[in-house]
C-alpha cells in the first residue's frame, strides 16, 4: 500500500510543478493547418501575454485529479507486481533484481490499465487546455457536464486506446529503463539524487522519442467531438475534422502536413517529462526513505 501512495504523492507533486509546459505541448500538438504559433518559446509567451499565467494551469485540476488515480496505480502497481512476480514467480538468483522482461511487461500492464481508468480527466485537461482563457473560465464541474451531456459516456472515453497505447508504451520504456540505469549506476555514484536524476533523465528521452506520434494522434482524437445533442452555445474549442479511429487520424496527418507533425510538441514533451520526471523520482525515492 505505501507504494501507491509514494506514487500518488510523487506524481501528483511532479504534475503541479511542470503543468504549463504541458499546456504548451498540447497547445502546439493540436495545430493543424492554422499555424498561430511558431514553437515551444512562442507558444509559451503568448499564451502568457494574451492569456495571462492562469492559462498556462487551465485544466489543472483535471490534471491533479488524473495524478491521483494514474499515477497511484500506475507505480504502485508497476513495483509491486514487480516484486511478487520476482519473489515468488521468478525466485532464481540467475535473475536478479532487475529482469528487463518482467520490468517490461509490468510496466506495459500497469500504464494502460491504470490510464484507461483515468481518461475521462485526461479529456477533460485536454479540452480545458486548449480553451485557455477564453471568453469565460470554466470550471471543472461545467465541463465535465457540458462533454457528457454533448457527447455522452463516450466523450469522456475519446481517444482511450490511443491513451493506453501511450501510457503502456512511456511506461514500458520509462520505467524498465529508469530501474536499470538506477541499478547500473549503483557501483558508481550510489543510490542518491544524482544516480535518480541521470537515470530519470535517460529514461525521459527515450519514452518522449516513443511516445510522442502516439500522443499526436491521442491529443487530436481528444480534442474532437461528435455531438449527437446540443447544450446552449457549447464553449470548448474542439477540432473542425473528425476521424473516426487513430489509423485515419494517423494517415491525415502524415498526408496533409508529413512525419515531422507527429514529432509537434516533442521539445515542451520532453522538457516536459525530463523535470516532471526528475520531480517525481527525487520525491519517490526520498519517500521510501522515510
Amino acid at each position: 500500500m505505501e507504494l501507491f501512495v509514494y506514487g500518488g504523492v510523487a506524481s501528483v507533486i511532479a504534475e503541479f510543478s511542470t503543468f504549463p509546459l504541458d499546456t504548451t505541448k498540447t497547445r502546439l500538438q493540436v495545430q493543424e493547418k492554422n499555424i498561430k504559433y511558431k514553437n515551444f518559446f512562442d507558444c509559451g509567451t503568448k499564451i502568457y501575454r494574451h492569456e495571462g499565467v492562469k492559462a498556462l494551469y487551465s485544466g489543472i485540476m483535471p490534471a491533479i485529479l488524473r495524478q491521483s488515480v494514474y499515477g497511484t496505480l500506475k507505480f504502485g502497481t508497476y513495483y509491486t507486481l514487480k516484486q511478487f512476480i520476482i519473489s515468488n514467480v521468478y525466485n532464481d538468483e540467475k535473475i536478479g533484481s532487475e529482469n528487463m522482461l518482467i520490468n517490461i511487461s509490468c510496466a506495459a500492464l500497469s500504464g494502460a490499465i491504470s490510464s484507461a481508468l483515468a481518461n475521462p480527466t485526461d479529456v477533460l485537461k485536454v479540452r480545458m487546455q486548449i480553451h485557455g482563457k477564453g471568453t469565460e473560465n470554466i470550471p471543472l464541474h461545467r465541463c465535465f457536464y457540458e462533454v457528457y451531456y454533448t457527447e455522452g459516456i463516450r466523450g469522456l472515453y475519446r481517444g482511450v486506446s490511443q491513451t493506453s497505447q501511450r501510457a503502456a508504451t512511456i511506461a514500458a520504456v520509462e520505467l524498465p529503463v529508469y530501474d536499470l540505469s538506477k541499478h547500473l549506476l549503483l557501483d558508481r555514484i550510489g543510490d542518491q539524487p544524482a544516480n535518480h536524476f541521470i537515470s530519470a533523465f535517460i529514461a525521459s528521452l527515450l519514452a518522449a522519442i516513443t511516445s510522442n506520434p502516439i500522443d499526436v494522434v491521442r491529443t487530436r482524437l481528444m480534442n474532437q467531438r461528435k455531438i449527437f445533442r446540443s447544450y446552449g452555445q457549447t464553449s470548448l474549442t474542439h477540432s473542425t475534422a473528425y476521424f473516426s479511429n487513430s489509423f485515419e487520424c494517423f494517415s491525415s496527418i502524415l498526408r496533409n502536413e508529413g512525419i515531422m507533425a507527429l514529432y509537434k510538441g516533442f521539445i515542451p514533451a520532453f522538457l516536459r517529462m525530463g523535470p516532471w520526471n526528475w520531480c517525481f523520482f527525487l520525491v519517490y525515492e526520498k519517500l521510501k526513505t522515510l
